[in-house]
């Protein structure tokens, strides 16, 4: 985070994220959830990866999406009300030999046990900000619904009203924005844009190698406990 003004990230929600998701909301003072935008399947919103000694599995929120081609992602809802019973018994057989697995236990079970909710949208919300809470991060959440006026003009229009009506000074956004990001559109509005990095991530000791930094966060927090944010600082 800054030590002056606001930093304001603005990401669509996902399913419990991998770890670099959650180092670029830790560099923000307010993390906004962009999900007033159409949903994408087969995407991040509603599935990860965790490591299984077969090597890395899906676990996939199963979704109302057949005729629903336009749908936000805030509007998409589940099929099943019993996905996150099986996924929690999921996490438990692959991680329940990981050193801190014990220590989290209760508290992921109630995480994933509580997503009683209908709206993938908020499972998101309740999960991120569940994670968030047990690595020790106390960025603000908020949704991008909640920021009035923001419906119309390009995507990068959208997002410089969201900042204005945050009150954002500085805005960081992920890597892979610089595809489609017109920086200038930032400029005239007087917040200036930094392009979050995840290269460099160190590795720890993890079930069932090979090595993989693309499962999703609770690999992290169940191998590391109290030191994961210590993995999050880049190596050069």
């Amino acid at each position: 985070m800054g030590k002056t003004g606001k930093t304001v990230g603005i990401v669509q929600s996902s399913y419990i994220p991998w770890k670099g998701y959650f180092d670029l909301l830790r560099h923000t003072d307010e993390f906004i959830l962009f999900d007033d935008v159409q949903f994408t399947k087969r995407d991040w919103r509603s599935r990860n990866r965790i490591k299984t000694p077969q090597g890395p599995l899906w676990l996939t929120i199963p979704l109302r999406v057949k005729g629903r081609y336009l749908q936000l992602i805030h509007e998409t809802e589940i099929s099943d009300p019993h996905w996150n019973q099986r996924h929690w018994l999921t996490l438990r057989a692959h991680y329940g030999r990981a050193p801190f697995f014990g220590a989290y236990k209760d508290a992921l079970e109630e995480l994933f046990l509580g997503c009683t909710m209908t709206s993938l949208s908020h499972i998101n919300h309740r999960l991120t900000l569940g994670l968030c809470r047990l690595l020790g991060i106390e960025t603000r959440l908020s949704w991008s619904m909640d920021c009035g006026g923001t419906g119309s003009g390009s995507k990068t229009e959208r997002l410089v009203a969201i900042c204005r009506q945050a009150g954002a000074t500085h805005y960081l956004s992920g890597p892979t924005a610089r595809c489609y990001l017109d920086e200038g559109v930032f400029a005239t509005a007087g917040i200036p844009v930094t392009y979050f990095d995840y290269e460099g991530y160190p590795e720890y000791p993890q079930l069932h190698p090979p090595f993989d930094h693309h499962v999703s966060v609770i690999d992290l927090l169940v191998h590391t406990g109290p030191e994961a944010l210590r993995f999050l600082e880049r190596q050069r």
